[in-house]
């Protein structure tokens, strides 16, 4: 049996969210929203760990371009490749602008409606998340 080598100019990629698997394979590149700004890694990047502000990670293979979007979570860059976990991953492919557009309205009442400074601000966090996604259509 003969052993296929790594691919020494590929970039092992795996995104995870809690509900699944959304990508494994070896990639060009990879563009993340990092909490300190976007970050693009490549093969043979220097060790990483970063959390993730909401944003698109946006996947170069070979055949085009993949674009997920995240909401929050962490990535880690080592001699294995790059791992994102994800608390919510949505292949932008999947997303419907109307239901994120009443998704955006109903956030703004639960900003408005909040009774206490705590519950209002996990309100505006979920609106801003959701503009974020909005606007990364």
């Amino acid at each position: 049996m003969v052993q296929q080598k790594a691919n020494p100019m590929a970039l092992h990629f795996e995104l995870v969210s809690p509900a699944r698997l959304l990508f494994s394979g070896d990639v060009v590149s990879v563009q993340i929203p990092g909490a300190e700004g976007e970050m693009t890694i490549l093969p043979g990047h220097a060790p990483v760990l970063s959390t993730l502000k909401p944003g698109v990670v946006s996947i170069q293979k070979d055949g085009g371009t993949d674009k997920i979007f995240v909401r929050g979570g962490f990535a880690e860059v080592n001699a294995k490749g790059l791992t994102v976990l994800a608390e919510t991953a949505i292949a932008l492919a999947d997303l419907d602008q109307a239901a994120i557009a009443q998704q955006i309205k109903n956030a703004e009442e639960d900003v408005a409606d909040a009774k206490t400074d705590a519950a209002r601000a996990k309100a505006a966090e979920t609106l801003d998340h959701l503009k974020a996604l909005q606007a990364s259509l």
